[in-house]
């Protein structure tokens, strides 16, 4: 069985990281105060605040293993802001067929936990993240859409 590789930045490995430490000292003492204070109400079949607690504590050890699995299995990479071609990590200006150079839209190319804010993201195995890799500015590249082949035009790259 192969493990999957998380390619991630120096940025967000360190972000990864605090959010771990975080998560599994602050995290863990909150949610078991929260917990014991909702236990102490009564019966806890019909007692919502120990059943929200308890869910949110499943979410947050959740996360904590999804961390710890990006952490143990990870390669960092470097984002090139002087390159014209797309790669992991880069900051990608695309237009859709028929619409205007201005109306572009940005994407960046790589995993959730990375996403600079405001800007959506394109996994390198999605279809228009496989589709972009490698690609320099100006090429005209087309995906499959759950609505049909799409294409769309590099113009820049941030």
């Amino acid at each position: 069985m192969s493990v999957e590789i998380h390619r991630i930045t120096r940025e967000t490995l360190a972000k990864l990281r605090e959010e771990y430490e975080h998560l599994t000292t602050v995290g863990r003492t909150e949610i078991a105060r929260v917990i014991e204070a909702a236990r102490a109400l009564g019966d806890l079949s019909e007692n919502g605040d120990y059943h929200a607690a308890k869910d949110a504590q499943g979410k947050m050890e959740s996360r904590i293993r999804q961390i710890d699995h990006v952490l143990r299995h990870h390669e960092i990479v470097e984002r090139d802001s002087e390159s014209s071609i797309v790669r992991h990590a880069s900051i990608v200006r695309l237009v859709y067929e028929g619409d205007d150079e201005d109306d572009y839209q940005e994407f960046f190319i790589g995993s959730i936990e990375e996403r600079p804010d405001g800007i959506m993201v394109a996994s390198p195995s999605s279809p228009l993240g496989a589709a972009l890799m490698e690609r320099e500015v100006g090429d005209v590249v087309e995906y499959e859409a759950p609505s049909g082949t799409l294409r769309v035009k590099i113009v820049g790259l941030a």
